[in-house]
């Protein structure tokens, strides 16, 4: 199986080199000119190879996005820069360092140990809708058009969770409530109702349309995958 890498380098003659190179020994490559919008490609890559000096954005500033909006995907950073303040900042969101002129066979060595350390693949994530994605191994949510993690709160993000333990199926009010208090449920309670507003608010682009979250209403609720 093909490993996939996201390749950001504005160098035309060294990224058709590495890129090639990679190919050769059995990556997939993506490859970027700038890190514009790279942050919305990052999720369906196993790791990164990020150039630091880049136009526009630079490599430090696309990196702590990148790292942001994915968390467990590692990067390595190349760099022609020599200065141990350089490789110390890259490091706060870089897996390792790769230090130019390097040769192909250290590159593809380094990228082997990081997909290794990071378990081989990524975790399958899970779409909800258009516009959120769910690495349910990592137990975060993200918004795909930004490449944001959503923050729930904890009643919030165990309600999600547990749909998505159980989906396409319609449940109840009871079973969700007692499965996430882990205690009786009282008719007419609407503690439930209220924590589920609110979380389709942070889901929803239209929290009245009820996109992800279904409700079958005198039944109780329905996500859909």
């Amino acid at each position: 199986m093909k490993r996939n890498v996201l390749y950001i380098e504005d160098n035309e003659k060294i990224g058709s080199w590495v890129k090639e190179e990679l190919e050769q020994r059995g990556f997939s490559v993506q490859w970027l000119l700038t890190g514009e919008g790279a942050e919305r490609e990052v999720n369906q890559h196993e790791i990164v190879i990020l150039d630091i000096m880049l136009p526009g954005l630079d490599g430090f500033t696309v990196g702590r996005r990148l790292k942001k909006a994915a968390p467990a995907v590692p990067i390595l950073l190349l760099t022609a820069r020599t200065s141990i303040d350089d490789k110390v900042d890259g490091l706060q969101f870089a897996d390792d360092y790769l230090t130019k002129p390097f040769h192909t066979d250290e590159l593809v060595a380094r990228l082997e140990v990081l997909i290794r350390r990071n378990g081989g693949t990524k975790s399958e994530r899970i779409s909800l809708g258009n516009q959120i994605e769910v690495d349910p191994e990592a137990q975060m949510i993200f918004d795909k058009r930004t490449g944001e993690e959503i923050i729930l709160t904890g009643k919030q993000h165990q309600i999600l969770m547990y749909f998505l333990r159980h989906p396409n199926q319609v449940l109840t009010k009871e079973q969700i409530y007692e499965a996430i208090w882990e205690e009786a449920y009282i008719t007419g309670d609407k503690t439930l109702m209220v924590h589920i507003h609110r979380l389709r608010q942070k889901l929803e682009r239209h929290p009245d349309s009820s996109e992800i979250i279904e409700t079958l209403k005198g039944i109780g609720y329905r996500v859909k995958l």
